[in-house]
Parts: C-alpha cells; sequence; structure tokens
C-alpha cells in the first residue's frame, strides 16, 4: 500500500471545453500528468505555479469497494 493515492478532476476547474478528466496516483503522479494536460489540452503553461495550484487542489482517492 505505503502511497496514499489523490485525485484531481477538471470539473473542478472551470474550462470552456468542460472537460470531465479526472487522474489518480500518488500526488506526484498526478501532478505531472495533470500538467501535461494543462498544457496540451487546455493551452496552460506548464510553470512551477500551475504545478503548485495543481497540488493544492488534490484530494484524497475514495477507496473501492468490491
Amino acid at each position: 500500500m505505503g502511497h496514499e493515492r489523490k485525485v484531481i478532476d477538471c470539473r473542478d476547474f472551470p474550462s470552456e471545453s468542460g472537460c470531465s478528466l479526472a487522474i489518480s496516483g500518488t500526488a506526484d503522479e498526478v501532478v505531472r500528468a495533470a500538467a501535461e494536460h494543462a498544457a496540451s489540452v487546455h493551452g496552460e503553461a506548464d510553470t512551477p505555479q500551475l504545478r503548485d495550484q495543481l497540488r493544492a487542489a488534490l484530494k484524497d482517492e475514495v477507496p473501492r469497494h468490491t
């Protein structure tokens, strides 16, 4: 187990495209993937400030019970 999983959801950010992508994984994985997504899909500049904003928006992933 070890790593706490985090999630970030594009629906939490206002966007003209109405993007519904959600990314989950470790905090570092999610921030990296979300920054790349923000740059490639939403035209944001991948800057340290963007990554700080993304890290601040991370939420704990709700465990799925099967």
